[in-house]
């Protein structure tokens, strides 16, 4: 079943099947000549919604979404892997995109299609 996720406190609409979770492990090295690993973890695991996704949006909740990231580094809650529970992250956005599906008398936007973003954890130490 699709979830909802929540960008700054606010819960926005059931998202598509399927968004990409990554649990990324900074190293601060790699391998000597011989092979072998030589680095040490850095900091902590971080997270990122990769490819965070809504089949169909209506504009004002899209221009919503949007606006969250006018500040850039949002709070995002989001369903944790690992732990198979509610994870609160700061995190900012990769690229946005969306599809105009339909348009009013306007000639302005009123539903768009494959609105999609990418969020990447900031990785700061708690």
């Amino acid at each position: 079943m699709p979830g909802c996720i929540y960008i700054n406190g606010r819960e926005y609409p059931a998202y598509d099947r399927g968004p990409g979770l990554t649990i990324a492990t900074n190293v601060s090295s790699g391998k000597n000549a011989k092979g072998e690993f030589t680095g040490q973890r850095v900091g902590r695991d971080q997270d990122k919604i990769d490819g965070l996704q809504w089949s169909f949006l209506d504009a004002a909740t899209w221009s919503a979404i949007l606006k969250e990231f006018e500040e850039f580094v949002v709070t995002v809650k989001f369903p944790d892997m690992k732990n198979n529970a509610w994870k609160t992250e700061r995190m900012y956005p990769g690229n946005r995109t969306a599809k105009i599906w339909e348009t009013g008398p306007d000639g302005l936007p009123t539903m768009y299609k494959e609105c999609k973003v990418n969020l990447i954890d900031c990785g700061e130490m708690k």
